[in-house]
């Protein structure tokens, strides 16, 4: 197959930033429509960019952005989205699950209102997307579902660290493995991807580590390619796979990252969540 996403359409959610927007802005270079599916409809202070400029972004980039504000919770609006992207693009090829939310309290400091919340958007958020899209998938002729989750790591130290984060994580990566199997005969890939480093977004300078912890990170854009090389893939190919950034970028022959470092020169970078060295 040509590695391409010319006239794919993507389904993210949470793309009005960080990681989802730089997936989309990778696949806009080939001209690929991209509907986004994220609750940003108004600027926030904390917060870069809205659904709205994101779509403007994917149309500078060569691509034809769709601006959805909804909610991954909510059934409805999530069915609302999907038919929204079908009617204007006429199908579905990618559902790149990205919204996700993150609380690293230990288990006694968590209020159950933010357990819930993280399962709900995570968890059940993931399998919603997925679930409502599985229809115009199967009508794809490389369908794939990308959800960004860990590796299964169930060293002591990961499965005690965070419990409610670790939980909903490794719901959101069961979910890709177990859809990978259920719908091989279906022709519909489905896989996992994680960062090997933390990555410079908002969720690790508002809440992980600031300013100091961003300096040690990669830059959105190394996942961004690491996704395009999958997603490129033949989804009969390639599927129910736990996938690393750096490693799936070595299978296609990129070993030298400096470009992705947010301090040119560092080898110092801070590691991410559920990998061990």
């Amino acid at each position: 197959m040509a590695r391409t996403l010319a006239g794919k359409t993507l389904f993210i959610s949470g793309g009005s930033r960080g990681i989802g927007l730089a997936i989309a802005l990778r696949a806009a270079k080939d001209g690929a429509n991209v509907a986004l599916l994220a609750k940003t409809d108004q600027p926030h202070p904390k917060l870069e960019g809205t659904v709205h400029t994101a779509a403007a972004e994917i149309d500078a980039a060569g691509g034809t952005g769709l601006a959805i504000v909804g909610d991954v919770r909510d059934e409805d609006s999530v069915q609302e989205a999907i038919d929204k992207a079908v009617d204007r693009f006429g199908g579905i090829d990618v559902v790149v699950n990205n919204a996700s939310a993150i609380n690293l309290s230990k288990t006694v400091d968590l209020p159950m209102k933010r357990f819930d919340l993280m399962n709900q958007i995570n968890v059940r958020g993931t399998f919603l997307v997925t679930k409502t899209a599985l229809p115009h998938l199967q009508k794809s002729d490389n369908g794939h579902v990308l959800t960004l989750s860990p590796p299964l790591n169930f060293a002591p130290h990961w499965l005690g660290g965070n419990v409610a984060y670790m939980m909903a994580k490794y719901a959101m990566t069961l979910c890709a493995i177990g859809i990978a199997e259920e719908q091989r005969e279906h022709g519909v890939a489905s896989n996992a991807l994680w960062p090997r480093t933390t990555i410079a977004t908002a969720a690790v300078n508002n809440l992980l580590g600031g300013a100091e912890m961003m300096a040690a990170s990669r830059t959105p854009e190394i996942m961004a390619d690491a996704a395009y090389a999958i997603l490129t893939r033949e989804a009969g190919e390639y599927t129910g796979h736990t996938a690393i950034d750096d490693e799936v970028l070595a299978e296609e022959g990129v070993t030298d990252l400096e470009q992705y470092s947010v301090t040119p020169g560092t080898t110092n970078f801070a590691p991410d969540l559920f990998l061990d060295a």
